[in-house]
């Protein structure tokens, strides 16, 4: 069973200042000092998402949620709030210039004899002290912003490391042979030094770092914005305004924020559909592409559901809106999307652990290495630089990116394909599932159930026991009593049903003049080929029956009712079997029906004639075998089991108790969706698993070799920026991940 939430309603705010993982790390311990909260602040998408238990929710406020984060050093409002925020990447941009304009030059002087001219040092530091300054103020700024709260992080490595560079170059240069006309330096690549003596200044140390850093935080900055393209894509997809239908039939176009419930509005040709609604008029081709990733148009009529942000392709229709604002599939996706992105997933922990203690232990081992290199040479400027180069290599930000980078762009992109993971953890349970348990009914079947035949038992027409059935099944919203009801309805009007009740798994009962009717399963045993309930591959008879007290109930018709298996589900059904999962049909229909859909998409396993409380047991039962399991459905009887699942996937056309019960949603109503969610998960989490090895690796092998003195500053400075543009381009190659073919 997957656990409750804290809250229902998860405060969310945007977080400024963070400049790296540590930042993150440390808000969070601090918001989670609070009694009750239980707080995740994602550095990637700069958010704290903070859930507060019902008890302290009237005690708690956002302010005091918002005084806390200050109170850590940082800066937190509401997304709604009209904040103005720095932009980052023309704030780090302005600061790469400068860095690059005029450290380039000091590394050129410092590295080449050859154009070295007299008093080229006393230029060198002219030039780098605007970079160690001016272009380096970011980090010196949260070094002494998070002094003053006792906490180190990855910008304390960098400020110390391009202070202590720039301050030993200075004094050199003031009270050494460093500063004598006509003194000529070179660089290697590891901190040995051939001159001797404290003539070596690292001014190309204190202006490079801070250049390549720069460099990377620049285009991490920019790859982070590449990477919720796609979430921003989904919220800027609704329409701007729409053309309202007034009762006199007279259009008038108003900004979407005034379209309510229940308003009739137009939508043309070409035209997005302005809302989710219902069609009252006309009929239309619908381009779903840019919501549910569909390629192909779905024709739309009078009664047929829309879905707001699609794209109406050749005729006008009227639509009832259903709903608007927050409450539309399209604001619902992207809400799930954002909570998603705002999560970390299990597999985040030891990053985060162990970025927590990072900063003190690099600090540690820059002593211990400056230390050491004394005691064992006496060489003042080979200890310092090692120490040094220590400090830089060890920045951990690649940590910090691997796993956040590789959900923003995961998620994102799912949201694209219309999947929408609901946590971050859910990509853990995607890697485990063996056995996909499918609901047969809307889920391997279209769901699209039409009325084929009524047989009338006794003295009743065709009409009469189509008007009785059709006024039970109009209160269900069971696949066959909606084929039921809309034959019934085009037949004409029904009688109003009184004390209505759902039987799960059997059938509707109520009271229609009096008498008491149910509309089932049939009562009557048929013979063994599975005659009960059946009637042929994909026809299904359900038995209207009135009920009389102290007497059996007597049978006064069948009705016949048709589905149909979806085009793609076979072949869903093979890609399963590729990604190492076994499929269980599951269904309350009869075995007849069960064994003929089951054939025809090549599924061995079935569970047919399942009420809804024992769709719960089947799944129990698999995991007691030892299996881990995923349930796919999309009617209110499948919440139980989606809840009980290890992994519930609800298809985006069923209830919203389905959705709101399961831990993925497909907004495209097809079997291959859940293929394409499954492979996307797994993709997602084996992209964050390659960003931590080479996050992890990179610091292990990078921190003794920079020990050892085998590894001078500046190419420190380079190998780490380049290790966090590393992690998050290759998170960026999940944008690239296509739609699995049905071939």
């Amino acid at each position: 069973m997957k656990p409750a939430s804290t809250s229902p309603d998860p405060v969310t705010l945007d977080v400024t200042g963070m400049t790296c993982a540590a930042c993150a790390s440390r808000i969070e311990r601090k918001l989670n000092k609070l009694d009750g909260v239980v707080a995740s602040v994602n550095y990637a998408t700069e958010q704290a998402r903070i859930e507060l238990p019902s008890t302290e929710v009237d005690r708690l406020g956002v302010d005091d949620l918002i005084a806390t984060i200050e109170a850590t050093g940082y800066g937190a409002h509401l997304p709604s709030d009209d904040v103005e925020t720095p932009d980052r990447l023309a704030y780090l941009r302005r600061r790469l210039v400068i860095a690059t304009v005029l450290g380039v030059p000091v590394l050129v002087l410092s590295m080449i004899p050859a154009v070295q001219f007299d008093g080229w040092q006393w230029v060198a530091l002219a030039l780098a002290t605007p970079v160690a300054t001016w272009a380096a103020w970011p980090f010196h700024r949260a070094m002494a912003l998070n002094l003053r709260h006792g906490q180190a992080t990855m910008d304390t490595l960098i400020s110390v490391g391009v202070g202590a560079a720039y301050v030993w170059s200075l004094w050199a240069l003031l009270f050494t042979s460093a500063g004598e006309i006509g003194m000529s330096m070179s660089m290697s690549l590891d901190v040995r030094s051939d001159e001797g003596g404290q003539h070596h200044i690292y001014l190309e140390v204190a202006s490079t770092i801070v250049a390549f850093i720069l460099a990377g935080r620049y285009f991490e900055a920019s790859a982070k914005r590449r990477a919720g393209d796609a979430l921003r894509a989904l919220l800027d997809l609704g329409a701007k305004d729409v053309a309202i239908l007034d009762d006199s039939g007279i259009e008038r176009r108003v900004p979407i924020e005034q379209l309510g419930v229940g308003d009739r509005f137009v939508v043309r040709p070409g035209e997005q559909i302005a809302t989710d609604g219902r069609v009252i008029e006309g009929a239309s081709a619908i381009d779903r592409s840019l919501v549910t990733g569909e390629s192909m148009p779905v024709e739309v009529g009078v009664g047929d559901d829309v879905i707001g942000a699609t794209i109406n392709a050749d005729g006008r229709l009227v639509i009832e809106a259903l709903r608007v604002g927050a409450e539309t599939q399209l604001a619902q996706m992207a809400q799930m999307v954002e909570a998603a992105q705002s999560g970390k997933a299990p597999v985040q922990r030891l990053a985060d652990r162990v970025a927590a203690v990072f900063v003190p232990i690099v600090i540690g081992l820059a002593l211990l290495t400056l230390v050491a290199w004394l005691l064992i040479t006496g060489d003042t400027e080979r200890s310092f630089s090692a120490a040094v180069a220590v400090l830089i290599i060890a920045c951990p930000c690649a940590l910090g990116l691997a796993t956040p980078t590789a959900l923003l762009v995961g998620t994102g992109r799912g949201a694209q394909l219309g999947i929408v993971i609901r946590g971050p953890e859910i990509l853990e349970n995607t890697r485990q599932v063996d056995t996909i348990v499918l609901d047969k009914t809307g889920t391997v079947t279209t769901g699209t159930m039409t009325l084929a035949a009524v047989r009338p038992f006794g003295d009743l027409s065709d009409d009469d026991v189509l008007r009785i059935a059709g006024a039970l099944e109009s209160a269900s919203e069971h696949p066959i009593a909606r084929a039921v009801t809309a034959a019934a309805d085009a037949a004409g009007p029904t009688v109003p049903v009184v004390d209505f009740r759902n039987l799960p798994g059997l059938g509707v009962r109520g009271t229609l003049d009096g008498v008491v009717y149910e509309v089932g399963r049939p009562s009557t045993k048929m013979d063994d080929d599975g005659e009960r309930g059946q009637d042929g591959p994909g026809r299904t008879i359900v038995e209207l029956r009135a009920l009389h007290d102290a007497a059996e109930p007597t049978v006064l018709g069948h009705l016949v009712v048709t589905d149909s298996v979806k085009p793609t589900s076979a072949a869903a059904i093979r890609h399963f079997r590729q990604l190492g999962l076994e499929p269980v049909l599951l269904t309350g229909d009869n075995a007849a029906t069960a064994r003929s859909v089951a054939a025809e998409v090549d599924i061995d396993q079935i569970h047919a004639e399942v009420l809804p409380a024992d769709k719960v047991d089947v799944v129990t039962e698999l995991q007691r075998a030892g299996k881990v399991v995923a349930m796919v459905g999309d009617g209110v009887n499948d919440s139980a089991a989606l809840v009980a699942a290890d992994l519930g996937i609800s298809m985006g056309s069923g209830t919203s108790a389905a959705i709101e019960a399961s831990d993925i949603t497909l907004v495209r109503d097809d079997l291959m969706a859940a293929v394409d969610a499954i492979a996307l998960s797994r993709r997602t989490l084996a992209t964050i698993k390659t960003n931590l090895f080479w996050a992890f690796s990179y610091n292990v092998v990078a921190i003794p070799l920079a020990m050892s003195g085998r590894l001078s500053p500046a190419i420190a400075g380079a190998a780490m920026a380049f290790s966090s543009v590393f992690v998050v381009s290759n998170s960026l190659r999940l944008k690239r991940f296509r739609a699995t073919p049905t071939i």
